[in-house]
């Protein structure tokens, strides 16, 4: 069994301003109908700050410590064994599903559906 490498990522602690951190995560692991992306750019939007702040914890219940980011432009690097859709090589921009976000970081793992 393959242990998962280590990746730099931006994380919430906590809640609120200071909650927010560099740090070393596990990459993400790709379920079959996951693309692995390899991040190029991540967009920083409205969205992310009221996550960051806890404004939407009672709606989206993110379990701390979590990756913030929302959008996302970057390449994909693995292909689920379900998606037929995606190569390994092709360029993508997305914005994850709420609760598979984590674009503030070297490499998220996105439902196929949504690249």
């Amino acid at each position: 069994m393959a242990v998962a490498a280590d990746m730099k990522a931006f994380v919430v602690e906590k809640y609120g301003k200071s909650g927010l951190r560099a740090a070393d995560v596990p990459e993400p692991s790709v379920g079959p109908r996951d693309v692995l992306v390899r991040v190029s750019a991540a967009g920083v939007n409205p969205l992310d700050k009221r996550v960051r702040d806890g404004e939407l914890k009672l709606v989206l219940k993110y379990k701390t410590p979590f990756v913030l980011g929302h959008d996302v432009a970057g390449l994909v690097t693995e292909v689920g064994a379900g998606v037929r859709d995606f190569r390994i090589g092709d360029e993508v921009y997305s914005r994850p599903r709420d609760l598979r976000i984590g674009t503030f970081a070297e490499y998220i793992a996105i439902d196929h559906a949504d690249g």
